[in-house]
Protein backbone atom coordinates (compact mmCIF):
# COMPACT_ATOMS: atom_id res chain seq x y z
CA UNK A 1 0.00 0.00 0.00
CA UNK A 2 2.83 2.38 0.85
CA UNK A 3 4.45 1.72 -2.52
CA UNK A 4 1.20 2.51 -4.36
CA UNK A 5 0.83 5.78 -2.38
CA UNK A 6 4.43 6.76 -3.22
CA UNK A 7 3.83 6.01 -6.91
CA UNK A 8 0.73 8.22 -6.98
CA UNK A 9 2.56 11.09 -5.29
CA UNK A 10 5.57 10.69 -7.60
CA UNK A 11 3.31 10.68 -10.67
CA UNK A 12 1.60 13.88 -9.55
CA UNK A 13 4.93 15.55 -8.88
CA UNK A 14 6.38 14.51 -12.23
CA UNK A 15 3.25 15.51 -14.12
CA UNK A 16 3.55 19.04 -12.82
CA UNK A 17 1.70 21.21 -10.37
CA UNK A 18 -1.34 21.61 -12.64
CA UNK A 19 -2.67 18.15 -11.88
CA UNK A 20 -2.38 18.56 -8.14
CA UNK A 21 -4.40 21.80 -8.05
CA UNK A 22 -8.16 22.11 -8.15
CA UNK A 23 -9.51 24.11 -11.06
CA UNK A 24 -10.98 27.48 -10.17
CA UNK A 25 -14.51 27.18 -8.91
CA UNK A 26 -17.13 28.88 -11.05
CA UNK A 27 -18.25 32.28 -9.84
CA UNK A 28 -21.86 32.87 -8.86
CA UNK A 29 -23.92 34.71 -11.45
CA UNK A 30 -24.70 38.35 -10.72
CA UNK A 31 -28.24 39.07 -9.61
CA UNK A 32 -28.02 42.84 -9.97
CA UNK A 33 -26.72 45.20 -12.62
CA UNK A 34 -23.25 44.19 -13.82
CA UNK A 35 -20.77 46.89 -12.77
CA UNK A 36 -17.50 45.23 -13.80
CA UNK A 37 -16.52 42.71 -16.46
CA UNK A 38 -13.12 41.05 -16.14
CA UNK A 39 -11.78 39.06 -19.08
CA UNK A 40 -8.55 37.67 -20.45
CA UNK A 41 -6.21 35.51 -18.42
CA UNK A 42 -8.57 34.55 -15.59
CA UNK A 43 -9.62 31.08 -14.48
CA UNK A 44 -12.75 31.92 -12.47
CA UNK A 45 -15.62 32.95 -14.73
CA UNK A 46 -19.41 33.01 -14.72
CA UNK A 47 -20.34 33.92 -18.29
CA UNK A 48 -18.47 32.51 -21.25
CA UNK A 49 -14.80 33.24 -20.49
CA UNK A 50 -15.49 36.38 -18.46
CA UNK A 51 -16.35 37.35 -14.90
CA UNK A 52 -19.49 39.51 -14.78
CA UNK A 53 -19.71 41.14 -11.37
CA UNK A 54 -22.40 43.18 -9.66
CA UNK A 55 -21.84 45.18 -6.48
CA UNK A 56 -23.11 42.35 -4.27
CA UNK A 57 -20.49 39.96 -5.67
CA UNK A 58 -17.73 42.58 -5.47
CA UNK A 59 -18.63 43.38 -1.89
CA UNK A 60 -17.97 39.78 -0.84
CA UNK A 61 -14.29 40.72 -1.07
CA UNK A 62 -12.67 42.02 2.13
CA UNK A 63 -13.26 45.75 2.64
CA UNK A 64 -10.30 48.09 2.59
CA UNK A 65 -10.13 51.77 3.55
CA UNK A 66 -7.72 54.35 2.23
CA UNK A 67 -7.30 58.05 2.97
CA UNK A 68 -5.37 60.04 0.39
CA UNK A 69 -5.37 63.14 -1.77
CA UNK A 70 -6.05 62.95 -5.49
CA UNK A 71 -5.10 65.11 -8.45
CA UNK A 72 -8.79 65.67 -9.30
CA UNK A 73 -10.38 66.47 -5.93
CA UNK A 74 -9.74 68.98 -3.16
CA UNK A 75 -8.15 67.93 0.10
CA UNK A 76 -7.73 64.48 1.56
CA UNK A 77 -10.47 61.97 0.75
CA UNK A 78 -11.54 58.81 2.60
CA UNK A 79 -12.15 55.91 0.20
CA UNK A 80 -13.62 52.46 0.83
CA UNK A 81 -13.61 49.49 -1.48
CA UNK A 82 -11.52 46.39 -1.94
CA UNK A 83 -7.95 45.67 -2.92
CA UNK A 84 -7.49 45.01 -6.62
CA UNK A 85 -5.05 42.21 -5.77
CA UNK A 86 -7.85 40.45 -3.81
CA UNK A 87 -10.02 40.61 -6.94
CA UNK A 88 -7.17 39.24 -9.08
CA UNK A 89 -6.56 36.38 -6.66
CA UNK A 90 -10.30 35.60 -6.45
CA UNK A 91 -10.46 35.35 -10.24
CA UNK A 92 -7.17 33.43 -10.41
CA UNK A 93 -5.75 36.05 -12.78
CA UNK A 94 -2.46 35.44 -14.52
CA UNK A 95 -0.78 38.05 -16.64
CA UNK A 96 1.42 41.10 -16.74
CA UNK A 97 -1.01 43.91 -17.47
CA UNK A 98 -4.57 45.00 -16.76
CA UNK A 99 -6.19 47.05 -19.49
CA UNK A 100 -8.63 49.27 -17.60
CA UNK A 101 -11.58 50.64 -19.58
CA UNK A 102 -13.93 53.34 -18.32
CA UNK A 103 -17.52 54.03 -19.31
CA UNK A 104 -16.32 56.98 -21.44
CA UNK A 105 -13.94 54.61 -23.29
CA UNK A 106 -10.83 55.94 -21.54
CA UNK A 107 -8.28 53.11 -21.70
CA UNK A 108 -5.02 52.69 -19.83
CA UNK A 109 -2.66 49.77 -19.29
CA UNK A 110 -1.71 49.13 -15.67
CA UNK A 111 1.10 46.72 -14.73
CA UNK A 112 -0.38 44.03 -12.48
CA UNK A 113 2.67 44.49 -10.27
CA UNK A 114 1.20 47.84 -9.13
CA UNK A 115 -1.57 45.95 -7.36
CA UNK A 116 0.95 43.86 -5.42
CA UNK A 117 3.41 46.68 -4.70
CA UNK A 118 0.75 49.09 -3.40
CA UNK A 119 -2.64 48.82 -1.68
CA UNK A 120 -4.55 49.93 -4.80
CA UNK A 121 -8.29 49.70 -4.30
CA UNK A 122 -11.39 49.65 -6.43
CA UNK A 123 -13.29 52.27 -4.50
CA UNK A 124 -17.04 51.98 -4.14
CA UNK A 125 -17.37 54.78 -1.55
CA UNK A 126 -15.85 58.24 -1.16
CA UNK A 127 -16.23 60.10 2.15
CA UNK A 128 -18.84 57.56 3.29
CA UNK A 129 -21.00 58.03 0.17
CA UNK A 130 -21.48 55.34 -2.46
CA UNK A 131 -19.85 56.44 -5.71
CA UNK A 132 -22.30 57.14 -8.54
CA UNK A 133 -21.70 57.78 -12.22
CA UNK A 134 -21.93 61.51 -11.46
CA UNK A 135 -19.16 61.13 -8.87
CA UNK A 136 -16.56 58.98 -10.64
CA UNK A 137 -18.34 55.72 -9.83
CA UNK A 138 -19.55 53.21 -9.39
CA UNK A 139 -15.93 51.95 -9.36
CA UNK A 140 -12.77 54.04 -9.20
CA UNK A 141 -9.19 52.73 -9.21
CA UNK A 142 -7.50 54.58 -6.33
CA UNK A 143 -3.80 54.47 -5.42
CA UNK A 144 -2.47 55.23 -1.90
CA UNK A 145 -0.89 58.37 -3.34
CA UNK A 146 0.03 60.02 -0.05
CA UNK A 147 1.74 56.91 1.33
CA UNK A 148 4.43 56.64 -1.39
CA UNK A 149 6.34 59.56 -2.93
CA UNK A 150 6.69 57.75 -6.27
CA UNK A 151 2.89 57.64 -6.64
CA UNK A 152 2.84 61.45 -6.90
CA UNK A 153 4.28 61.04 -10.42
CA UNK A 154 1.87 61.93 -13.22
CA UNK A 155 2.34 58.48 -14.79
CA UNK A 156 0.40 57.05 -11.86
CA UNK A 157 -2.31 59.72 -12.11
CA UNK A 158 -3.24 58.30 -15.52
CA UNK A 159 -3.95 54.94 -13.87
CA UNK A 160 -6.68 56.36 -11.60
CA UNK A 161 -9.55 55.17 -13.77
CA UNK A 162 -12.95 56.37 -12.62
CA UNK A 163 -16.20 54.92 -13.91
CA UNK A 164 -14.30 51.69 -14.46
CA UNK A 165 -16.42 49.04 -16.13
CA UNK A 166 -13.97 46.57 -17.65
CA UNK A 167 -10.58 45.00 -16.89
CA UNK A 168 -8.81 42.87 -19.48
CA UNK A 169 -5.98 40.81 -18.02
CA UNK A 170 -3.15 40.25 -20.51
Amino acid sequence: MLIRHCLVVATLLLAGPGLAQNPAEPLPSPEGEVKLVVSGQIAATNQDDEAHLDLDLLETLPRHELTTSTSVTDGVIHFEGFLVRDLLEWLDANGETAVAIALNDYIVEIPLQDFYDYDVILATHMDDQRLTRRDKGPLWIVYPRDDHAELQDIRYDYRWVWQLHRLEIE
